[in-house]
């Protein structure tokens, strides 16, 4: 099989290339070129800025995809270029989405109100209402500007082009090496800190994690199945608490200090969650493993335990959001003194 990746110098691109190519597939990227990785040889590559799709058609077409795979479609735009580009030339897409298009996303963040959404949330669960619902947020990694991220009209723009048929997996909360997601919390274990201050509500809340591993696993399934069609949730079988998360990390991290529950209200503003965390974000990632078969290869406790590995040997650097954390131990110290 054929098949043309866009972007995969990143963070889980890597892993889906030499999965492809393990799986005999003959792979080309197309990426910017700035990113280099450990991929195999026989991967060619054409380097170039993804705004400009188009541009590269005769080299695409020269190639003749059977598959595209976008890992990194961000806006309307990139979705747009991806079509208009590729249908006609690719027999079909595998299009990275992820769990904030649906509507509990924003109840989570309040960016639409109303009762919490029932979880598991099934791929036919109400999806966002209000676009660009993390334009506020601070990206956890290099990410470009989040002003016109939305997912939601990727996916809108990908699944109205009859010619150029689309997987789109929605990702859960992807961790693993080449991301320093859950950072903070190993940022206090490496620094002593005798305890890690949870908000209580915070702690009890429930999410979908997706080790890395595991998501590049479904996203070549979904590639060299070519029934995979539609939206597929992807991420482990049962949901994480926060508590359980960070306790996971300091056994992995060989931290012995204590995780204090704090009742949200006594805890100063900067330290609340600030999230509706009535509305947890559950996945049922049934359908692909009913219909494709998925089933990850790395379990939860060992995608965590790989990860909190990798931030320790790879620590942000200041170009990154989190090698830029302002902790503020002082507080924290007089709210464990006090709990």
């Amino acid at each position: 099989m054929r098949v043309l990746v866009v972007g995969g110098t990143g963070f889980i691109g890597p892993e889906v290339i030499n999965q492809l190519v393990g799986a005999g597939a003959d792979v080309v990227i197309f990426h910017r070129g700035e990113h280099e990785t450990a991929i195999p040889a026989s991967v060619r590559h054409i380097h170039g800025d993804r705004r400009e799709l188009y541009v590269f058609q005769a080299a695409f077409r020269s190639f003749g995809p059977e598959v595209v795979v976008d890992m990194r479609p961000m806006t309307e735009a990139h979705a747009s270029q991806l079509v208009s580009t590729f249908a006609g030339v690719a027999t079909r897409a595998v299009v990275i989405s992820s769990t904030d298009v649906y509507r509990a996303y924003g109840r989570l963040n309040r960016t639409e109100p109303g009762p919490p959404d029932p979880v598991p949330l099934r791929e036919d669960a109400p999806l966002r209402e209000k676009l660009y619902a993390d334009r506020s947020a601070k990206p956890h990694d290099r990410t470009e500007t989040l002003e016109h991220y939305d997912k939601l009209l990727v996916e809108r723009v990908v699944s109205s082009e009859p010619r150029l048929p689309a997987a789109i997996l929605r990702l859960g909360m992807v961790h693993g090496p080449r991301s320093h997601r859950h950072y903070p919390y190993l940022k206090r274990m490496v620094d002593g800190r005798p305890g890690i201050i949870l908000a209580e509500a915070w702690a009890r809340w429930r999410g979908t994690l997706a080790y890395s591993e595991n998501v590049a696993a479904a996203i070549v399934l979904a590639t060299v199945r070519p029934a995979a069609n539609g939206a597929y949730n992807v991420g482990d079988r049962l949901p994480t608490p926060i508590a359980d998360l960070v306790r996971a990390m300091a056994a992995a991290a060989g931290w012995a200090g204590r995780i204090v529950l704090v009742p949200t209200e006594a805890l100063p503003e900067p330290m609340r969650p600030g999230l509706g965390l009535s509305q947890e974000l559950i996945l049922d990632s049934s359908r692909i493993r009913e219909e494709l078969g998925f089933n990850e290869p790395v379990s939860t406790a060992t995608g965590i335990s790989r990860t909190v590995k990798w931030m320790l040997e790879h620590p942000p650097t200041p170009d990154d959001p989190m090698g830029r954390l302002e902790l503020d131990y002082a507080a924290e110290n007089a709210i464990l003194a006090a709990h």
